[in-house]
């Protein structure tokens, strides 16, 4: 097992975290996080987790409960854990899917390792760089791009609820990681048709002329290298809104081709299945949480999340021909498409444990058992 150069805490919170998972019997053979060391700032950024399965488990509702008992623990060690382990992990694959190519590769690209096997690690990170560019990238990278500009970003959602200290740094932080910086870096992707590894390297490597002083002033906001008084928020805020209006004129049109080919279908499978994975181990955290832990935001969060895997499963299952398009079928009508409350994931997980066979059936569909 290693664990990469990540800053200290990050680095131990890692290692916290993979120790967890081992006594609490997760079975996790890789750990790995979204994005770069260089984009962990702390003590603000929350480390978001994926999780590599040798093979899916017998039960994954049991899985995901424990899995939910061992963030609790993790969370549970530091006050700041509030924060910093934020929700449990985002995503869960098997080995063999990573190996398959059938995780997104713009998602791939942004991961760094924990913990497990560095050299599978740095095959599947080589091998997402280099994949040729098709729809999933547009569709990765314009997702992000339309879930926040457009006046959709909005700074009062970003939830202190968790944060311990400096409400007004973490704002700040808000502005330029939550904001700006994902802006930054899908706009650079999309300009370049490169996968870009993080918000660093984008702010770094993507400079179109005449942009070059917001991509600094950004940067250097987020190393804390400003020797004059930090901008207030809402200053901050104004300023990515110019500095990202001014970036979206170097983003060309969308490709218009859909490449709803076998592989993309395999590809989108594959992703919606990752995240439904681990959604009863955020749920059981976000209704159950340690001491002190808000979690009515994050409840609210789901929605988008959930919205999106009913739109994808409904796009699989198709005419419900094939016994994949008809199990699609079967999980999108378990998803709920409104607002989330706690009632409504009560009620979900309720739901899910009556229809165990058809969500145990669609977790652990194999890459190679999708013939859409």
């Amino acid at each position: 097992m290693a664990v990469v150069d990540a800053p200290p805490l990050y680095q131990g919170l890692g290692a916290l975290y993979e120790r967890e998972l081992d006594a609490h019997g997760v079975g996790a053979v890789m750990l790995t996080h979204k994005w770069q060391s260089a984009d962990l700032l702390a003590p603000h950024s929350d480390i978001d987790v994926r999780v590599l399965l040798r093979q899916a488990p017998a039960d994954w509702e049991e899985w995901n409960h424990r899995l939910a008992a061992a963030h609790a623990a993790a969370v549970r060690r530091e006050v700041s854990h509030r924060r910093l382990l934020e929700h449990p992990p985002g995503f869960a694959f098997t080995v063999t899917e990573a190996d398959g190519r059938l995780v997104s590769s713009p998602e791939l690209a942004t991961w760094s390792l924990i913990s497990g096997s560095v050299r599978d690690f740095q095959r599947w990170k080589s091998r997402a760089q280099m994949a040729p560019w098709c729809a999933v990238d547009e569709r990765f990278y314009r997702g992000i791009l339309q879930a926040r500009m457009g006046g959709r970003y909005q700074l009062a959602a970003d939830s202190t609820d968790n944060v311990v200290e400096d409400i007004a740094a973490y704002r700040r932080h808000c502005v330029a990681w939550h904001y700006l910086a994902p802006c930054w870096f899908a706009a650079a992707a999309l300009a370049t048709r490169t996968r870009c590894p993080g918000k660093t390297a984008a702010l770094t490597q993507w400079r179109p002329e005449g942009l070059e002083g917001y991509a600094e002033l950004f940067l250097r906001h987020s190393a804390h290298l400003s020797g004059a008084r930090p901008r207030s928020p809402r200053h901050l805020l104004r300023a990515a809104h110019v500095a990202l209006e001014a970036a979206m004129r170097r983003v060309p049109d969308g490709d218009r081709a859909d490449g709803q080919g076998q592989e993309h279908a395999r590809t989108d499978w594959v992703m919606t299945a990752g995240m439904l994975r681990v959604r009863v181990a955020r749920w059981l955290y976000y209704l159950d949480p340690p001491p002190g832990v808000a979690t009515e935001y994050l409840v609210r969060r789901e929605a988008k999340e959930l919205r999106s895997a009913s739109q994808t499963l409904t796009v699989l299952a198709a005419e419900e021909t094939t016994p994949a398009q008809r199990l699609a079928a079967r999980m999108a009508a378990l998803i709920p498409t409104g607002p989330t409350t706690a009632d409504a994931l009560r009620a979900t997980i309720a739901r899910w444990h009556q229809q165990k066979t058809t969500v145990q059936d669609f977790l652990s569909f194999t890459p190679d058992d999708v013939h859409l």
